[in-house]
């Protein structure tokens, strides 16, 4: 019997409805009591000012959130919400900023992240947290595991672990380790380890990220249904359709400012993106032509082995591209569609079997050097882990894959170095006082476009982007829309693995879909829209 609700794309194989499983978050939730509703704010932050040096960045900020209101906070990346954020789940000690933390009316002091957990406070960061080297179930039970009297209680950790999982529709083996995800399946498992840890107030900083429609709309029921619990959300996202989709309220910042709090009925897009970047934005694509010449790369009956099982993750797929032209591949979360370009520039850590030819000559890349040497950059999508050295300077970074370019006598060339370097900044306006500051500092927006930078120095004849504008601001996305146009003007190759449809049917020229590790179908420019997209990449034909 169809219960009529939204989540019908994830029906089981006896066509029950995954809804029944949203009635277990209540019971999930590992909370000691609701809250209490005496005050119609579950957060009030009062004149609030960090600094950074001399750098103030946050700038006398007031941000309130209802109790069992999801709020969305919004604004170009350095505006200084994370900075916010940090400071209320304790990343910054109360002695390093100005301004009142209060929660249902009482005034807190919240000086760690386990001050913030005691007080019912809880974050999914957009860079993840979990120990890769550990399990789903060693990340979930990390600071609570169930003991017996001898030890560690693993026949619990595994049960519990598999309950929470299933509470999430998630069907992944919880002895599995992190490492081992997609970045998407670590998305989700942090999720459900901070719903299962609980919390009054949960902050979600781009949780949709590494997501896709299916998986998108899960989610989306999912923090409807906290909020029917009395949970406080704040969303913090650049996609915007979410915003409408999702939010009771909106509050935009910028420069480190808070601009202003808006119900979300009573604003359009176009006033909100204004109200973000400063200013109105006719249109979010560039709109540039672009002309297809020769096949510079060619892939052929093409199959990946899966890590952990005796099956493909990518099975017998063929696709070309074209130089200067924008080609989007497209699918849902475990389509293979990352698993299948990193093999092909030999990143993956199972090599791939099958034909590659580039400018019509059969090669084999087997490491992601010989790829480089051949013209090919990839901004992968994972830029924490294998995207940045985030320890090291901006420079460094920028310049890492380009090192031929700033040689002199085997000995790197200081004044070459940071003219490339300082000319992509400008390029890409990236948001820092020097190009000598870690990675690490930078709002993760700007830590993207110092990937793309890096990969722009290498003046590629192919680029490959996975996810290229994850958690990158509207105005940034703009940028980096133009930058991918131009380069396809100029001959350029550009691959796009992107899980935003809207980006996909914006940017492409030609779009591939995956399903279950198998090229479902090629769409061409005519042709691409949403619900093709979708019907292929659910596996209908």
């Amino acid at each position: 019997m169809d219960c009529g609700c939204r989540t019908a794309v994830l029906r089981n194989t006896d066509n029950t409805c995954e809804c029944r499983k949203f009635s277990g978050i209540r019971q999930i939730r590992n909370t000691t009591g609701d809250a209490a509703m005496s005050n119609e704010y579950a957060v009030e932050m009062k004149g609030i000012i960090k600094k950074f040096g001399g750098l103030i960045a946050v700038n006398d900020v007031n941000f309130s959130v209802k109790h069992g209101e999801i709020h969305a906070l919004c604004g170009e990346n350095g505006a200084g919400k994370s900075t916010l954020m940090n400071v209320l789940t304790g990343r910054f000690p109360a002695s390093s900023y100005k301004g009142d933390i209060l929660l249902n009316g009482e005034k807190v002091h919240i000086s760690s992240p386990g001050d913030a957990r005691r007080h019912k406070v809880t974050i999914v960061h957009q860079e993840l947290e979990l120990i890769p080297e550990l399990s789903i179930a060693e990340n979930i039970f990390l600071s609570d595991q169930p003991t017996t009297p001898t030890g560690i209680n693993w026949k619990e950790i595994y049960s519990r672990a598999r309950e929470i999982l299933n509470g999430f529709s998630l069907n992944l083996n919880v002895k599995t380790k992190i490492k081992y995800l997609s970045v998407g399946q670590q998305q989700l498992v942090e999720i459900a380890k901070a719903i299962y840890h609980g919390g009054n107030v949960l902050i979600l900083d781009e949780p949709t990220a590494p997501l896709t429609g299916r998986e998108i709309d899960f989610l989306m029921e999912m923090i409807e249904k906290l909020r029917e619990t009395g949970i406080s959300i704040i969303y913090i996202t650049h996609r915007l359709e979410e915003v409408f989709r999702i939010a009771d309220r909106v509050s935009v910042m910028r420069d480190g400012t808070m601009i202003d709090t808006f119900d979300v009925k009573s604003i359009s897009a176009d006033e909100l993106v204004a109200s973000m970047v400063g200013r109105k934005m006719e249109n979010l694509y560039p709109d540039m032509e672009t002309t297809p010449g020769d096949v510079t790369l060619e892939i052929s009956d093409y199959s990946v082995p899966h890590p952990d099982y005796p099956t493909n993750i990518v099975d017998h797929v063929s696709m070309s591209f074209r130089a200067g032209e924008i080609v989007g591949i497209s699918g849902l979360l475990g389509a293979g569609r990352t698993e299948l370009m990193s093999a092909v520039v030999g990143a993956y850590k199972m090599k791939g079997k099958g034909t590659i030819k580039l400018n019509g000559k059969e090669v084999k890349f087997r490491n992601p050097s010989a790829a480089i040497k051949s013209g090919i950059g990839y901004v992968t999508e994972d830029r924490k882990n294998t995207g940045l050295i985030l320890g090291q300077t901006i420079r460094f970074n920028t310049s890492l894959a380009s090192l031929d370019r700033i040689l002199k006598g085997g000995i790197v060339s200081p004044s070459t170095e940071k003219g490339i370097v300082g000319e992509l900044k400008n390029r890409l306006r990236i948001k820092t006082e020097s190009i000598e500051n870690a990675a690490s500092s930078l709002s993760g927006g700007n830590q993207q476009k110092v990937v793309l930078a890096k990969w722009l120095a290498t003046n590629p004849s192919i680029l490959i982007l996975d996810e290229p504008t994850r958690g990158v601001d509207v105005g940034a996305r703009y940028e980096i829309y133009t930058i991918m146009k131009e380069l396809a003007s100029q001959g350029v190759t550009i691959i796009m693995i992107s899980s935003d449809l809207l980006e996909v049917i914006g940017m492409s020229d030609r779009v591939y879909v995956m399903y279950e590790g198998k090229l479902q179908g090629e769409l061409q420019k005519e042709d691409i829209n949403e619900d093709t997209i979708m019907r292929y990449a659910a596996g209908i034909a």
